[in-house]
């Protein structure tokens, strides 16, 4: 009996020249995993493609709704956002990814996990950290750090290799954008996007949806109600997090919603430039930080802004399984203890426009925040606050203010 190795499988051509290498360079069974995070028909006809280049077995492990409820749903909670625009799309599903791929490898006796990602990228971090927590006592194999047998530079050099190999499937050479997809987003990188100098091709580019300008020149109300800061509803209708999701990927797409232009810094020192396409997650990112603004006391607010950076740190480099992500995480669940209500908001030519925010822990008092006097705030109360708040300031400038003196 051979050693197994688990190979993170897409049905791409990178994954499926690994196939005929790992054989022939660990003379390793391997066992192909495909993790279906919600990528769509990009796993039609994945099997047979995976036993045509010499796969042992594949599986194919539907983990959609386990990727929203345990992943995607705290960083929406914790409002993390990555270097002010990145939504964490690839970043989130790494983890679960791992996790499974670990999983597997414990039911098939495996000795190896391969993953697919290049050396210059954040997913290979973040694939290895997560093994690495998980089981620590696996072997890694990354085929485009091996210099000494992974020779392939180009799709051109790969799909000779599979020729050689026996592999004869409809790739093509064409280059094209290197994409990332799940359910929550679909990123782009490669070609014009290469040159931050360039714009963006996006009637070439565009996957989820259309550009501000093609979308309808009518906008539509929606309304989306959460509980505990968990998504439970659209327009009324309760459904699963992941359905909602779903929804609001379609109806954001039509209206032009959630395309990122960024370049990033990546985990390994680099800069990136990409493009992100997150329509469903760009509204429910909006709707529940409308929600907060509500409930939210004006402390917790501030601190929690600070903890969503971290935690979005910590999700892109690839920290999930570490004591510091979950001690954030419970800071982030005892937040949203009252985070509850509706958000009402227009979708109109790439923008979310508020249209009413309710809630019955709501700390927005009329009586307090109109211009009126209420029982709860005397006016002339304001002048003792202002002076105790200043007086710093004023101490400040008068001691500058005698040594000016002084020194005349």
């Amino acid at each position: 009996m051979k050693d197994k190795v688990i190979l993170a499988y897409s049905g791409g051509l990178d994954t499926t020249a690994i196939i005929p290498w790992l054989k022939e360079n660990y003379d390793y069974d391997v066992v192909c995993v495909c993790i279906d995070v919600g990528q769509g028909n990009e796993l039609d006809g994945l099997e047979e493609r995976a036993k045509l280049s010499g796969a042992e077995k594949l599986y194919i492990e539907n983990v959609t709704d386990e990727f929203v409820d345990e992943y995607v749903i705290p960083c929406v909670q914790a409002n993390a956002v990555y270097e002010n625009k990145y939504l964490l799309g690839t970043s989130m599903a790494r983890p679960v990814i791992a996790k499974r791929l670990v999983e597997i490898a414990r039911k098939e006796n495996a000795v190896a996990i391969c993953h697919g990602a290049t050396g210059k990228g954040n997913d290979q971090v973040r694939f290895e950290l997560g093994i690495k927590a998980l089981a620590p006592d696996l072997k890694i194999i990354a085929p485009w750090r091996c210099n000494d047998t992974w020779k392939m530079q180009s799709r051109e050099d790969e799909i000779k290799y599979c020729e050689e190999h026996g592999i004869h499937l409809p790739f093509s050479a064409d280059s094209s954008y290197s994409r990332d997809r799940n359910l929550w987003h679909i990123s782009h990188e490669g070609l014009e996007l290469e040159d931050p100098a360039n714009e963006p091709n996006y009637d070439h580019l565009l996957v989820l949806g259309v550009t501000p300008e093609k979308a309808p020149d009518e906008g539509e109300y929606i309304s989306l109600s959460f509980e505990k800061g968990v998504p439970v509803a659209l327009n009324g209708k309760e459904m699963k997090a992941s359905d909602i999701i779903k929804e609001l990927n379609a109806l954001g797409g039509k209206h032009g919603i959630g395309i990122v232009d960024i370049v990033e810094n990546r985990v390994v020192g680099m800069k990136s430039r990409g493009v992100y396409e997150t329509p469903g997650g760009t509204i429910l990112m909006e709707a529940h930080a409308q929600l907060e603004e509500l409930i939210l006391d004006r402390d917790t607010m501030a601190y929690k802004k600070n903890i969503g950076a971290k935690f979005a740190d910590i999700v892109y480099e690839g920290k999930w399984f570490t004591p510091l992500r979950e001690a954030l995480q419970a800071f982030i669940v005892s937040t949203q203890e009252y985070v509850t209500g509706e958000v009402k908001m227009k979708l109109y030519k790439g923008n979310i426009i508020k249209a009413g925010t309710t809630s019955p822990y709501s700390l927005y008092s009329e009586s307090l925040a109109s211009f009126t006097t209420g029982e709860l705030y005397d006016h002339h109360d304001a002048e003792g606050f202002i002076n105790l708040f200043g007086l710093s300031l004023k101490v400040r400038a008068m001691k500058k203010a005698q040594l000016e003196k002084e020194n005349k």
